[in-house]
């Protein structure tokens, strides 16, 4: 059964640079598309958005306007991981970071049941 690790979250001043990585536990990850979410502070966990997602084969990479050219994310297929490079963080950038796989390998819009989800990690930009 996959199970996903986030790493990489902390504390960072406002225009400073964060890499999360997130790893799969049991399951490689190659056939899954990889959605990083940020639940912001007072926020459930049906408003957490979407801040990039790659398809199962790396060729599609979306990102809402938000983060678009802060943020850029990759997979690496021999290391079975994703990573979230996240440069010039604002401190609406702050939340808690979760990565999730979709099995169906492509990035879509559907319900938050339908991934498979990491514990998340903490980012928090201030000064």
């Amino acid at each position: 059964q996959l199970q996903l690790v986030e790493s990489g979250g902390g504390l960072v001043q406002p225009g400073g640079s964060l890499t999360l990585s997130c790893a799969s536990v049991g399951e490689n990850l190659d056939r899954y598309a990889i959605e990083w979410f940020r639940q912001a502070p007072g926020k459930g966990r049906e408003e957490r958005e979407g801040v990039s997602c790659i398809s199962s084969s790396g060729y599609n990479i979306d990102y809402p306007d938000s983060v678009k050219g802060r943020f850029t994310l990759s997979r690496d297929h021999a290391k079975n991981t994703v990573s979230l490079q996240m440069n010039n963080l604002k401190p609406e950038d702050t939340g808690v970071y979760y990565c999730a796989a979709l099995r169906v390998g492509v990035c879509v819009a559907v319900s938050l049941d339908a991934y498979v989800w990491g514990q998340g990690t903490q980012v928090t930009v201030s000064s």
